[in-house]
């Protein structure tokens, strides 16, 4: 099946999943440390926990959620990101701990795995407007320390495109609309709450 994002079919799912996710997509953006990053006015030790809290999530997703869709074909190796954050915290030379685990995945459907991966590939599409932010940012001007938000570079529109079209491709053939929304609302909600749990402590 040749997948088109012009469809009708395509459409209607997308629209329905950024419908009922947008409770929770809003939730998670309110909170202050979502919304320092785009402010002028950024302290980098804000930035570099924000980082930290990101890279929980990332980590969480390629240990726990990749092996899940392994046999999918949607080119999950050239969808890492845990090790562009290292790279940006290293260079911020901020103290970091073991992982903290974002979410709980026992069990869990393809479908429900691909909803989680949805939020997480969003994000990389919307960190290219924090990252016009961040050049604007003493320290981080000249290109270091934002490796993460750099995402795919030039190939990032395109790459969300792509994993769009393997999403919607798959919900139309296995009619699991429901899960993929679960999975993605779940995700929302546990960075959320990742976010409220773990403090600065640099």
């Amino acid at each position: 099946m040749n997948p088109d994002l012009n469809s009708s079919l395509a459409l209607d799912f997308l629209n329905t999943l950024k419908t009922e996710t947008a409770v929770s997509h809003k939730k998670l953006e309110s909170l202050p440390i979502s919304s320092c990053i785009l402010s002028p006015d950024m302290k980098m030790n804000d930035y570099a926990h924000y980082l930290r809290l990101m890279y929980d999530v990332h980590y969480d997703v390629e240990e726990k959620i990749f092996p899940l869709l392994s046999g999918l074909k949607i080119d999950l190796k050239e969808r890492t990101k845990k090790h562009l954050i290292e790279q940006d915290l290293n260079f911020l030379r901020y103290k970091t701990n073991s992982p903290t685990p974002v979410f709980h995945t026992e069990n869990i459907s393809i479908p429900f795995a691909l909803g989680i991966l949805y939020v997480v590939e969003g994000s990389t599409l919307g960190g290219r407007f924090i990252l016009k932010n961040l050049e604007t940012i003493d320290g981080l001007d000249q290109g270091n320390g934002v490796a993460y938000f750099t995402g795919y570079g030039n190939k990032t529109g395109s790459q969300w495109k792509l994993f769009l079209n393997f999403l919607t491709d798959y919900e139309e053939q296995f009619n699991c609309k429901a899960a993929i929304i679960e999975g993605a609302t779940y995700a929302f909600d546990c960075i959320y709450n990742h976010f409220l749990l773990i403090k600065n402590e640099n």
